[in-house]
Order: C-alpha cells, then structure tokens, then sequence
C-alpha cells in the first residue's frame, strides 16, 4: 500500500527497458524443442499417410499395403455403400469409447485448445485422431489429412512442452510448430504452413511463436524428401501472362468463389443441426451419414477419398467436364453430409477440390485456360472458408510450384476474403467454436495500452498529502475529498505511499491512530509506482494485481510524484481508440 524511498529506488530498479519485442533467452529454448517437434510432425505426417494407404487397401481391395492406392480403381459393386458405412460405424466406436475430441475437422478442436485449453492435448487423441482419420479417409469419406495432421502434429508439440513443464504460452507455440510441421510434411509447403500459423492458430505475432514455427517447418521439410516426397504435390506450370484483364478475372473469380465458401458453411452447419435433431445417439451419426457418402460414389467414385488425383487433374486440365461437375455439386453433397454427421475429417482439401472445380468450370469460358481458373478457384474458397487469404494464396501456389501465378491467387484469395467476411459472421472454422459457446475474434490490432506511454494519459501535477499530516486531519479531509485515494510524499516530495478511503476507515474503525503521522502509519509497507515512459499496459497489469485503483508516476531522477493514472484513464484510452474506427473527422 505503501513505499519509503529506498524501495521506490529498488522498485524502479526492476522495470525492464522498453523494446520492440518481448523475446528472451526463452525463445532459445522454444526454437530447441521446435527440432524434435518439427521431426515428429514429419514422421507423423508419414504415418498418417501410410495409415490412410493401408485403410484404403483393406477396404477396397482386400490387401495389406502401404502404397499409395486409388479408389477409383477397385470394383466392389454394391460395396461402394456398404464400405463407407462400415468404417464410419468404427469411427463412431472410436470416438464414443475413445474420445469425443476425434469428431470434426480437426483446426477448430486445436484453436479450441489453444485459447482456452491452455494448449494442452493428451496422448489419446494424438493417437486416436490420426487412426480414426485414416479408417474414415480410407474407407471412402470425402475428407483431406491436413486437419488430422494438424491436430496430431499440435499433440506432439503439446505433449512435448508439457513433459518439460512448460508455460501455457509456450506450449501454444509448440502446439503450433507441430501442427504446421505435420502440413508441410504431407503437402511440402512450409510458406503455407508459417503463414497458417499465424493466420489462424498463433493468435498473436511474437519471436517468440514465430521463429520456433519456422524452425519446425523446415526441419519437417527437411526430413519430408526422404520420408514422403520432393517438390511440388501437384507440379505444373501456366504459360500466362498476367495483365490487367487476367487479375481482374481473378479477383471476379474470388468473389464467387467467396460465395461458394460462404453457401458451403452454411450448408454444413444447417446439415450438423439435422443431425443434432435425430432421435440417435451421435455415435450412430457417421454411419448415417456414410450412406450418402456411398451414394455419391455409386454416381461417381472420384467423390470419394481425400481425392488428390482429382486435385491433380483440376490443376492440369487433364479431368473430363463431367467428372468436374461431379466434383462440384456430388462431392459438395457428401462432404457436407459426411463432415455434418460428425465424423474425423478435414476441410482443406475438399475446400480446394469445390473450389477448383468452380473455376475450372467457369474457366471453360474464360482466357487462359481452365487449369488456370482451377488454381484461382481453389485459393478463392479457401481463402473465403477459413478467413486465411495469405495462407491460401502462398497454398496453392506452392502445391503447384508456379509462382509466377501469385499475384492470380492474391487476387481471388482477396476477392473471397473480402466477400467472405461481408456475408458470413464466422469462418468454417470459428462457427465450430462458436456453437460451444465461444467467440473467437481473428482481427489483430496493437492494444493502445501497449504503445500509450503513462506521461501521456497521467495526470500532471497530482494533489498530494504531506507524510506529516495526522491521521485526524486526514479523516477530516477525506470527508469532501473528490478521489479514493491520493499520493503522500515526504518532505522532500518523495513518494511515501497511498492513502485511500478504505484506509480511512479502518482507522475510524480501530480509533488507536488518531495522532500519528500518514508516514507512521504507512511506512511499513511497498507502494507500486510507474515511470513516465512506462507502457499503460504496465500500470494496468499493476493495478490488476496489487487491486490499487490510483497508480503514481514518479520522476526518475528526483523520485517526486510527477502524476498520476487512474482507471478512469484507462477507460477513457479505450473509448478514444474506438472512437478512431467510428467518427468521421471534417477537413
């Protein structure tokens, strides 16, 4: 409550200089941990994958074999139902009796997490998610790997930081390398990966996060030529010269595919009602789902699967018309069933399949060629889906290795984005969370208490007390005084400490200290000051923990009560700093 010079001295002594950056010697250590999380993300990603390969052998074709293999090629007749159905059934069991955290795409469940499950996952679900998905993927469900991979590889970082008892923000960011190391190891595109982290799942932009994310990408990208696979997952190249005409087309194309991506997460979540409606218990859900999954491969089979073959084809003009109208309208159908029913399974490559078959449809009418319009298309409903434009424009021009066509996927992943956000509350992504109950805000701005100094909004020139004052006069003063509390400095105009009402009626109360001095009384305790190049965010933290309302700001060279903070002004900062967004100013 109080302070004497000599631990206002101490006290002053402890502020740490101003900078930039809050980074330590801690990032260090994180950037340490992120090689072995980095590795296991790789390694994860290549068992997911050899997972994925050897479900799709045993149901389709009767095999053990971890090569890679197409659904497309097996002939199982009145199969194509029944197999979805069964190992949807088995993913139902998995998650009834294993745990309930293996149900959905796999990113909301690791936001979830990080915001407000303090970063913590446990070894069941980095078990059960990657085994779980690859029964689903395998057995025919219209889903990618990359929420699985992400959700295991966020496990192994999480597991890791707290096996050495880490902070909560540092498990966070080992959460995030694991969770962008697996998706580089399963489709090769670290930039994608590092920006996915920030986008999406860092929720703030620190060295701290950042430089051990970049650490893991590349050691996982380092460790994926020798587990997976080198260069490009889809290679091609568009001989297009881009001018005025063809960015314009391609910001025209992310608005409709940002339309697209905004009337699929809709659907979706219209469909999960449905389902939340049935008289059933959830874990019979998949199973039901599964039967239009099966249906929609009795129309065609390249619906069912992660389907990077039809990827493929979209992005070099090698699939039929028919076979991309199929995507786009059968694949939409069962992977909004499918995904709505609860089962594991990710977004993003069914995001970018609909969406490069939009525009390789629309491009059938467009300059350049349909492959061409495929790419845009895939960055535009990404983009508009997941809230995530860089990430999806760096994705797809990394998937393809033709960074020449950037500015093209800029321009669509711009367009969805901007439509996005005007017709949706919520991305694909946040909705999830937000029917627990949870709002999730994914803009970013600087806090002005962080860039607000305490010179700016104290106070100057504070009324004080004098450390000689009686108790009684005091009582006497605070009888008309205007604030809680005010300052009592020496003779010398150095802080003593804090008198405040409460005190005041304490004394009244207790009737023993009437003629003693405010510097008798209050000299046994500390007083917490701030400096007046202090950030308000300092005082703020200051006045959390001490629950003192009145901060002083002393000189730093003569230690005198140079002003004061009160939450008054911190209430105040806020309502000016809204006020900059809203109010429109005259010339």
């Amino acid at each position: 409550m109080t302070a004497s010079p000599a631990s206002a001295d101490a006290s002053s002594s402890s502020h740490r200089p101003l900078a930039d950056h809050s980074a330590d010697h801690r990032m260090l250590v994180l950037a340490a941990a992120a090689l072995v999380v980095g590795t296991g993300g790789a390694f994860g990603a290549w068992l997911l994958l050899k997972a994925i390969a050897l479900a799709t052998h045993i149901f389709w074709f009767g095999s053990f074999s971890t090569v890679p293999a197409e659904i497309t090629d097996a002939a199982v007749g009145i199969g194509v139902v029944l197999i979805p159905v069964a190992g949807s059934l088995i993913v139902g069991l998995m998650a009834r009796f294993g745990s309930e955290k293996i149900r959905g795409h796999g990113i909301p469940e690791a936001i979830e997490a990080i915001l407000y499950g303090e970063s913590r996952l446990s070894p069941k679900v980095a078990l059960l998610k990657p085994l779980s998905s690859a029964i689903s993927i395998g057995s025919g469900g219209p889903f990618g790997a990359e929420g699985p991979i992400i959700m295991t590889g966020g496990a192994i970082g999480s597991l890791f930081a707290q096996l050495f008892h880490l902070t909560a923000a540092e498990r966070k960011t080992l959460l995030v390398a694991g969770a962008a190391a697996g998706m580089t190891g399963i489709f090769g595109t670290p930039m994608a990966a590092i920006l996915l982290a920030i986008e999406v799942l860092l929720f703030e932009w620190k060295p701290r996060s950042f430089v051990p994310v970049v650490v893991a990408v590349l050691v996982a990208m380092l460790w994926r030529p020798g587990l997976i696979d080198s260069g490009p997952l889809f290679p091609v190249h568009h001989a297009v010269v881009l001018g005025a005409p063809i960015i314009g087309i391609a910001l025209a194309m992310g608005l409709l595919s940002g339309c697209q991506a905004s009337l699929l997460s809709a659907a979706l979540y219209r469909i999960e009602d449905m389902f939340g409606r049935l008289p059933l218990h959830w874990m019979w859900w998949p199973a039901l789902g599964a039967v239009a999954v099966g249906i929609g491969g009795l129309i065609d089979a390249h619906v069912l699967g992660a389907g990077y073959e039809s990827i493929r084809g979209l992005l070099d003009g090698s699939i039929t018309l028919r076979v991309a109208a199929s995507l786009l309208v059968v694949k939409a159908a069962v992977w909004l069933i499918a995904l709505g029913s609860g089962t594991s399974g990710g977004v993003l490559a069914p995001l970018l399949m609909l969406g490069g078959a939009l525009g390789f449809l629309c491009g059938q009418f467009l300059p350049g060629g349909s492959a061409l319009w495929a790419l845009a298309g895939m960055a535009g409903t990404m983009s508009g889906a997941m809230r995530a434009p860089l990430t999806a424009a760096l994705f797809a021009v990394e998937l393809t290795g033709d960074f020449a066509m950037l500015p093209l996927a800029i321009a669509a992943s711009a367009g969805a984005y901007a439509i996005s956000v005007l017709l949706m509350r919520r991305s694909i992504l946040t909705e999830k969370i937000a029917r627990r109950g949870r709002h999730v805000l994914q803009e970013y701005t600087v806090d002005p208490f962080d860039f607000l100094q305490a010179e700016q909004v104290m106070t100057r020139a504070p009324e004080t007390l004098s450390g000689t004052t009686s108790v009684a006069d005091v009582m006497i003063f605070f009888a008309t005084a205007k604030h809680r509390s005010y300052p009592v400095v020496d003779a010398q105009g150095r802080l003593v400490g804090l008198v405040s009402r409460s005190d005041v009626l304490r004394w009244q109360v207790e009737g023993s200290a009437d003629h003693a001095t405010l510097t008798e009384v209050l000299s046994d305790a500390s007083q917490p000051f701030g400096l007046p190049q202090d950030p308000v965010s300092r005082i703020a933290d200051m006045m959390v923990a001490t629950g003192i309302g009145r901060v002083p700001i002393l000189d730093p060279a003569t230690g005198h009560v140079t002003g004061i903070v009160a939450r008054q002004d911190l209430l105040k900062i806020r309502n000016l700093h809204r006020g900059v967004e809203y109010e429109r100013a005259s010339i």
